[in-house]
Formats: structure tokens, sequence, C-alpha cells
């Protein structure tokens, strides 16, 4: 019987796949942009991982999340997503962690056992503190920026956040880390400016004020290009 992983064994080869194996990786945010990000990492072999999110699948999110479906309305997106990550990868020691982050949590949970840490949050202050916990404790982390308003996929990028052009999100989550003395986080954004029309207000809860409208594919993007960062630096560590 063939192995799942006999077409990444041939590009990454053994010593790669076993590389990403003896990985362990944390992605924090299983919305449009966690989701794909961690089933990219499955699918790539890396070995451990936990999964952050306290939310469950609202009818709204179906358009772009990868656990939306109109039978999973209401469950535990860190369920639905854990499962299928365990489908796609048996052996994966997976660990789910069904809470949005406090402050304090963002220090207690971001650890020197993990290789790499996706924030994939999509709320400024969970965010803020999940870099600086990071940064602090000097684990290697990559933070998606904002995908909503947007439509042109190739205006999407890697760069560190000094470099970021035309992104609220990125501006606001900037100013912040100077306060902080943090200047330089590897982060996911575009260029496109925002569709202002497509903005929304919200009554405040769970640290959100606001969303802009999003479409089906961007956020999935992002998520691809911050998989695909941390898999590649995986693959040379």
């Amino acid at each position: 019987m063939k192995e799942w992983t006999e077409r990444a064994e041939l590009l990454f080869k053994a010593e790669g796949l076993e590389k990403l194996r003896n990985s362990n990786v944390m992605v924090v945010g299983l919305g449009g942009v966690g989701s794909f990000a961690a089933e990219f990492l499955a699918r790539a072999g890396v070995g451990t991982m936990t999964i952050v999110d306290g939310d469950v699948v609202d009818i709204t999110n179906i358009n772009r999340q990868l656990p939306a479906l109109h039978s999973t309305i209401g469950q535990s997106k860190a369920k639905v997503v854990g499962d299928r990550l365990i489908d796609i990868s048996p052996e994966l020691k997976l660990t789910r962690v069904e809470e949005f982050l406090s402050p304090e949590r963002a220090y207690e949970i971001v650890t020197n056992e993990f290789d790499y840490v996706l924030d994939c949050i999509d709320s400024v202050t969970p965010k803020l503190n999940l870099i600086i916990a990071a940064k602090h404790k000097k684990v290697k982390i990559i933070s998606s920026m904002g995908a909503g308003g947007k439509m042109e996929a190739a205006k999407v990028k890697v760069a560190d956040i000094s470099k970021t052009v035309n992104c609220k999100l990125a501006r606001t989550i900037r100013k912040r880390l100077k306060k902080e003395r943090i200047n330089k986080v590897k982060v996911v954004f575009s260029s496109e400016i925002q569709d202002e029309a497509s903005l929304k207000m919200t009554d405040g809860s769970n640290f959100k004020k606001s969303f802009y409208g999003t479409n089906s594919y961007m956020p999935g993007l992002f998520g691809l290009y911050a998989a695909e960062t941390v898999i590649r630096y995986l693959l040379k560590k």
C-alpha cells in the first residue's frame, strides 16, 4: 500500500519529511485563514500541532471557512478542524484548546516547545498579545493581517510588518508594537486598498469592533502563504 506522503517525499525527500514529523506548530484562530493554514500543515506532514479557537461555526462563516458547513453550524471549530486534521494525518499529535486567548493565556500558551506559531486571529488585542508573547519568548511567529475588504489575489505577500501598505490592521498593530519596542514581525498582508463600503460595525464582543466583507478565497490564500512560510522554514531547519 502506498503511503499518503508519497508525493510529498518526492519533493521534500525523506529527511525533509522527517523534519516535518519532528516539528511542533501552533495555529491560533481557526477561521478563514487559520483553518486552511492548519490543513496545509497537516497535509505537509507536520507531526505535532496545537490548534486554538473558542468559537463555534456560524452560518455566516460558510462563504470562507473550512470547518463551516450547514451540517456543522453551532459546533466547535476546534473540534471540527481537529477531527479533519486527524482524518488527514492519523498519527498527528494534536492538542485542541477551545478558548479565546486572554492576555494572560497568550503568555502561558506560547512556549519554547513550539517551532513556529501562526497568528490567525482577527481581533486586535488578542493578536497583539500573542505576538508580544512570542517575541518575548523568542518563538518564531507569522501573523496574518487583514484579508477583509480585498479581492486581488496577486497583491498578497509575506513581508516584515514595517513593509506593509494599505492595511489598517497592520498599521494599528505596528503602532502598538512600537510601544512594546517590537519592530520586526513577519506578516501576511495584501497591498490592495480595502473596500470601505464593505465595513460593518459590531457590538465589540470578543475584542472585535468591526469587520469587512470577505470573499471565499482571500482568507484561504492568506492561510496558504502563512503555511508555506512555516513549512519552508521547517524543511531548512
